[in-house]
C-alpha cells in the first residue's frame, strides 16, 4: 500500500483568532485531528478514533489570513493503530514558501461500528527517511509507556 501524505490547505479565518490576535491553538489542534483522521481512515479503510496526541510543539504563531498547510502521514502501524506525523505550515499570501509552525504525533485506532479494534494494513518503510520516522515513532511509544506509568497514581 502506498503511503501518500494527506495535505489540507486553506486560509486562516478571523473566527480562528485568539486573544493575542493570532490563530488559536485550539484551532490548530482541530486541524491536526481532522488531517490525522483523513490520513488514518484512508490508510485503514475504516472509521478510526484518536487515542493519543502527544508532544504538540508550537514553534511560531500563525497569523490570521495566512495560507495554512497541514500534512499528515503514517509513520508506524501496529495491529490496529496508526501513528501519524502531522506538520502544520503557514505562509503570508505574498510569500512563496511555507514555514513550519507546529508538529506532533497522533495515534488513531481503526474500529468497527461497535467500537471494537480492527486490523490495519502494515506500513513498511522503504526509504531511509521513512525508516528514521518509524524509529522516531517507536522511541515515542517507549516514552509514552514511561509517562503513563508515572501518571497512574493520579488517574
Amino acid at each position: 500500500m502506498q503511503n501518500k501524505p494527506i495535505t489540507f490547505q486553506f486560509i486562516s479565518e478571523p473566527s480562528d483568532v485568539n486573544y493575542g490576535g493570532n490563530v488559536h491553538g485550539g484551532s490548530v489542534m482541530k486541524w491536526i485531528d481532522q488531517a490525522g483522521y483523513a490520513c488514518a481512515t484512508t490508510w485503514s479503510g475504516n472509521y478510526s478514533v484518536t487515542v493519543y496526541v502527544g508532544g504538540i510543539r508550537f514553534y511560531e504563531p500563525i497569523k490570521i489570513g495566512e495560507v495554512v498547510k497541514v500534512d499528515a502521514q503514517v509513520i508506524f502501524t501496529g495491529s490496529s493503530s496508526m501513528h501519524i506525523s502531522i506538520n502544520v505550515f503557514s505562509r503570508n499570501l505574498k510569500q512563496p514558501t511555507f514555514d513550519k509552525k507546529t508538529h506532533c504525533i497522533i495515534v488513531f485506532v481503526a474500529v468497527d461500528e461497535n467500537g471494537k479494534k480492527l486490523p490495519v494494513p502494515k506500513w513498511i518503510p522503504e526509504t531511509e527517511e521513512e525508516k528514521q520516522q518509524e524509529q522516531y515513532a517507536k522511541r515515542l511509544m517507549e516514552l509514552r509507556t514511561q509517562i503513563e506509568d508515572e501518571m497512574k497514581p493520579f488517574l
